[in-house]
């Protein structure tokens, strides 16, 4: 692992001899006062509220000429290790490594350069706190949270990063961080969509707390330049840029068929005979894409986004799963999705009834059972009312029913929860049979 260490530590100063690095280029973007610290807009062209903590220099190496962080595909390498500035946010533009990192044990995985700048002090993670008294009384269609991200290595350093925003687990953000690879080390732009249980505290409270940490003691050094909240985003006014790419079989490389590949979002597309799959005008930045085939364990990877058409194309690899064991009186295959009996809700409510708690308690055993298990809950509606009320509500009983299993001591990172409404019908909406048919709690086996 040392020589290793060594080799990476001379290449990336030996790229800094050749890296000339500018000032401040323009920006699409009305944030455009980087050198702030701190910054709150209203009313821009991007998003009724921008909150952004951290100055925007790209860790104190600056930008090279003509790139815009808010519209452009990853930086150029730089090198490590660098000092921390006493006017920096802490916890901005410097390294910092999991709270577990033992400098002296021996990681499987081996380690980036960045784990050898390890201080007991300076690499600690920290928890942001984003002021937000400018959100009072706000009314809040959406929000996206943005971090502009430096050589986070999960794939290849075996890292398990997590995320918690005011003190809760964000198991949906930990599944794009844990995608991404930033080998280099190079910095990019991460979006997320924030989930609307955080929305009532984003108008109420103060301050809003974010924290990254790493559970498992990983050498995966990582950055961050600066974190933005996106308030009533205004995608119309927003870079873009389009995808392209395929869903493989692991190891036979055979085009998979049918598969369903999904944003970050929730936006789905499927392949086409070819394994083919594009997405059109996607917000520039890195995007999760999730790949989903009955019989095939989840496949994750992350597109590098910039403004325009000609971004890389991304493979999506999917190994064949195995068959669980039972789920009640059947058997349930990787891949696979069921219906829920009996979860029950009182009419435009998202409040657990009794009689839903004993479908919930076996889900509990059945992921206690298969450790290595993670699961998709997902909340459908039938097409009667508005159709934002309706997702909105679909995702509160589905976040209910989540919050239910994780009190039986399930770890939150197993389980994601998706509010669908009506955008997913499993018959016509056109008797009250059929639409009971699609007021429904779904789990699809995406892992074991």
């Amino acid at each position: 692992m040392k020589t290793k260490l060594v080799v990476q530590l001379f290449c990336a100063f030996m790229m800094l001899e050749i890296i000339q690095l500018k000032a401040q280029v323009s920006t699409v973007s009305s944030d455009s006062e980087w050198t702030r610290q701190q910054v709150s807009i209203k009313n821009s062209s991007e998003a009724d509220f921008i909150i952004r903590l951290g100055d925007v220099d790209n860790l104190g190496f600056g930008w090279p000429e003509g790139f815009d962080p808010f519209c452009g595909r990853m930086t150029d390498a730089h090198a490590y290790p660098w000092d921390a500035h006493n006017e920096d946010i802490p916890g901005f533009d410097r390294i910092l490594l999991s709270s577990r990192f033992n400098p002296e044990a021996l990681h499987d995985c081996g380690g980036d350069g960045y784990s050898a700048s390890y201080n007991p002090r300076l690499t600690k993670p920290v928890t942001w706190t984003i002021p937000t008294e400018v959100l009072h009384g706000a009314i809040i269609k959406n929000v996206y949270l943005q971090l502009f991200i430096d050589d986070f290595q999960a794939p290849q350093l075996c890292s398990k990063f997590q995320l918690f925003v005011n003190g809760t687990r964000f198991a949906e953000g930990e599944k794009l961080l844990n995608a991404i690879d930033q080998t280099g080390p190079v910095g990019k732009l991460l979006t997320i969509p924030l989930p609307e249980e955080f929305y009532n505290a984003l108008v109420t409270n103060n301050s809003f707390s974010f924290k990254i940490d790493e559970s498992t003691g990983s050498a995966d050094g990582f950055a961050l330049d600066f974190i933005r909240l996106l308030v009533n985003r205004k995608l119309e006014n927003t870079c873009k840029g389009d995808i392209h790419g395929k869903v493989l079989e692991k190891d036979t490389e055979v085009a998979l068929s049918g598969a369903k590949v999904k944003l970050a979002n929730n936006l789905s597309t499927e392949t086409d005979e070819n394994g083919e799959f594009g997405f059109r005008e996607v917000p520039a930045g890195f995007e999760l894409l999730i790949a989903s085939f009955p019989g095939y364990v989840d496949g994750i990877s992350a597109a590098d986004i910039g403004a325009g058409e000609t971004n890389s194309e991304v493979i999506i690899y999917l190994e064949k799963g195995k068959t669980a064991t039972e789920f009640g009186n059947r058997k349930i295959s990787v891949g696979e999705t069921i219906r829920l009996n009996n979860i029950m809700f009182d009419q435009g409510k998202a409040d657990l009834k009794n009689e839903s708690k004993n479908e919930l308690n076996k889900i509990a055993k059945f992921l206690e059972e298969n450790t290595n298990a993670e699961i998709e809950l997902s909340g459908h509606t039938s097409s009667e009312g508005e159709p934002n009320y309706n997702r909105s509500l679909s995702y509160q009983r589905v976040k209910a029913c989540k919050d239910y299993i994780l009190i039986q001591g399930i770890d939150a990172g197993r389980i994601i929860a998706i509010g669908f409404g009506p955008d997913r019908p499993v018959a016509p909406n056109d008797t009250e049979e059929n639409r009971s048919k699609n007021r429904r709690v779904e789990m699809r086996l995406s892992k074991l």
